[in-house]
């Protein structure tokens, strides 16, 4: 069997030559894969609202468009590329389902609202007891808002980084070249210091629940185990976390 990029190559060269449905839909064949991969890791943010294959079949038709779209002469790795047009396609789709209900959308703003509100007014971060007191809240009923709004928070983070990212254009942020533009590493340098400052403003417990699922990638249950919690009790840590760090990250996200 040969081996995967020089196939990719062969493909690339006469695709690009003579443009052909069928040729096209071999290299989507050949990259759908990547699909499967993407949508997985993105599991837990939906799998409670939408099926898996109708979120890869999203991410197909995002493929068909980067493989349609793909200009090699542009130094871009077609893989890197491709990750983010099929990403931001998944969270679109996600989005378009409206699968919160109105009344836990409206409690999830209002939650931020007054997280901010509270941050301004105290100067820090508000205490669990004290965002809960202002919400008309006991801190139980707190723990179940946020454990309710666990996916939907995850997904409004990711969408407002990946807002961020795309802002300064896939292309440019994505490019592969050898001598990055000075814009694209000032981009990544700051998003980096950005995220590191929102992690480094969470308490410790939040910051093990960010640590354990996004960098080690450990699945709820996983990270209950470790901590010696519930699931549930780790949603709601992972809830209060991206609270913080969106108020943290959200005067650079929407600059």
């Amino acid at each position: 069997m040969e081996p995967v990029n020089v196939i990719s190559s062969e493909l690339w060269g006469q695709y690009l030559e003579d443009r052909s449905v069928e040729l096209r839909n071999e290299l989507v064949l050949h990259y759908s894969q990547l699909v499967k991969c993407i949508a997985l890791r993105m599991r837990g943010t939906f799998k409670n609202y939408a099926q898996l294959d109708d979120v890869v079949n999203q991410g197909i038709i995002a493929l068909i468009d980067a493989v349609e779209k793909y200009d090699p002469a542009r130094n871009i790795k077609f893989e890197t590329f491709a990750s983010i047009k099929v990403k931001g396609s998944i969270i679109d789709y996600i989005r378009s389902q409206d699968w919160i209900p109105r009344r836990l959308r409206k409690l999830s703003r209002d939650l931020e609202d007054m997280n901010s509100k509270l941050c301004t007014d105290l100067g820090r971060q508000p205490t669990h007891q004290e965002l809960a007191k202002e919400m008309d809240m006991t801190p139980g009923q707190l723990d179940r808002v946020m454990e309710q709004t666990y996916s939907f928070n995850l997904l409004s983070y990711e969408e407002v980084v990946w807002q961020k990212m795309s802002s300064v254009g896939y292309d440019d942020f994505a490019s592969d070249s050898a001598e990055e533009s000075p814009e694209r590493k000032l981009m990544e340098d700051e998003l980096r210091v950005q995220l590191t400052g929102s992690i480094d403003a969470l308490n410790e417990r939040e910051r093990t629940v960010i640590s354990l699922y996004y960098y080690e990638r450990l699945k709820l249950k996983e990270i209950a185990a470790v901590l010696g919690v519930s699931e549930s009790r780790v949603c709601q840590i992972h809830s209060a976390a991206i609270v913080k760090m969106k108020k943290y990250m959200h005067e650079y996200i929407t600059a």
